[in-house]
């Protein structure tokens, strides 16, 4: 069984294996695989190669192709369109490794064992990624043992935590990661039924992380989602998911994270009104959006400030809870932005500290 990482790990172990090795990425579709991959690497100023193997026909896109060399009679291969010119190493990413062809897995083969491919060396330093569907709804390709023991295995599982992280990073609308907030099981398409999803042509249309981004990208540009939105977004990721998606809608949050960091005394009123769920959620909503940076330098004090008031009124009111639970969020992996901003306030940082010591006990 493969070894199970998050997003935070996944970026670790790309950091930590050697360019010699090659790693294989075991999880579904649309979980974000090779938007951390792209982006881990471009940061490394390194071009990244992506290939759906499960969609190629011809091995000649992956590997060159053939003619005759005037000068020596011979056949070679021509360098594909995608062959580093400059010498530079690359990462290859080949996705969808046990959806492909034979000819094109007999292809990766030497691509995996000397990182070369029809007799062309690849730049020294250049890396190969590739990544494998899991499931009954795929169509796979079994894989010989010989290649898959050239590979490093992991089971990518990235929490939810890691996909709104990511989506405040983003600028995904707040309409769709305060729905997730509130419904994660919905990020990935869990616990939907499937005749509910189900089509009259017997296809089956769930919710996955890819999809909530093309939802964000269509809601946009409206400040109200009318009857024909919300059809549309159906076909993003589902009647009975879209149902739910419109019924959040209605019962919008009666306080934000903006109002409370940027103007809470104004606000203070609404925070008895809320339930403890819905101040889970807003206390989730606020430590993302701290995390995010959104904010302009110059408020940094104010927002401290405004959070301190927060959580003595959540204090004042007895709600333990919640101020437990921002303990508890500051202090996990993927957080140390917002405990390094807050730690600017020793008022915050001792009030929070019972709280700390009793979620480390």
């Amino acid at each position: 069984m493969a070894i199970r990482i998050d997003a935070k790990e996944l970026c670790e172990v790309l950091r930590l294996t050697p360019a010699e090795q090659n790693i294989m990425l075991i999880g579904k579709h649309g979980i974000g695989k090779s938007e951390i991959i792209a982006g881990f690497y471009r940061e490394r100023k390194m071009k990244v190669i992506a290939f759906f193997l499960g969609q190629m026909s011809d091995p000649g896109d992956l590997i060159g192709l053939m003619h005759k060399d005037e000068k020596t009679g011979r056949s070679v291969f021509l360098p594909p369109y995608w062959w580093p010119v400059d010498g530079k190493p690359i990462v290859l990413f080949l996705d969808e490794l046990n959806r492909a062809r034979p000819e094109i897995l007999q292809a990766v083969q030497d691509l995996t064992l000397n990182k070369t491919l029809a007799g062309k060396r690849l730049p020294r330093g250049s890396i190969v990624i590739s990544a494998v569907n899991e499931g009954d709804e795929y169509q796979l390709t079994d894989l010989d043992p010989a290649l898959v023991s050239r590979f490093n295995l992991y089971e990518f599982a990235p929490t939810a935590e890691d996909w709104l992280l990511w989506a405040n990073d983003n600028d995904i609308d707040p309409r769709v990661t305060t729905f997730i907030q509130k419904n994660r099981h919905y990020l990935d398409g869990e616990g939907v039924n499937p005749e509910e999803a189900g089509l009259m042509s017997g296809l089956v249309k769930t919710p996955d992380r890819r999809a909530w981004v093309k939802v964000s990208d269509f809601i946009k540009p409206y400040k109200q989602l009318e009857e024909l939105h919300i059809k549309i977004v159906a076909g993003m990721v589902g009647s009975s998911v879209a149902l739910a998606f419109r019924q959040n809608l209605a019962a919008a949050a009666r306080l934000t994270a903006e109002q409370v960091l940027l103007n809470f005394g104004r606000h203070r009123k609404k925070l008895k009104e809320l339930s403890l769920q819905e101040i889970i959620v807003l206390n989730e909503q606020i430590v993302f959006w701290i995390n995010s940076g959104k904010y302009k330098q110059e408020q940094a004090e104010k927002i401290r400030k405004n959070m301190l008031a927060y959580l003595k009124e959540l204090q004042k009111a007895k709600n333990h809870e919640p101020v437990a639970h921002i303990a508890s969020m500051i202090e996990s992996s993927g957080f140390e932005k917002v405990m390094g901003f807050l730690a600017e306030s020793m008022e915050i940082i001792n009030l929070l500290t019972d709280y700390i010591q009793g979620i480390k006990v």
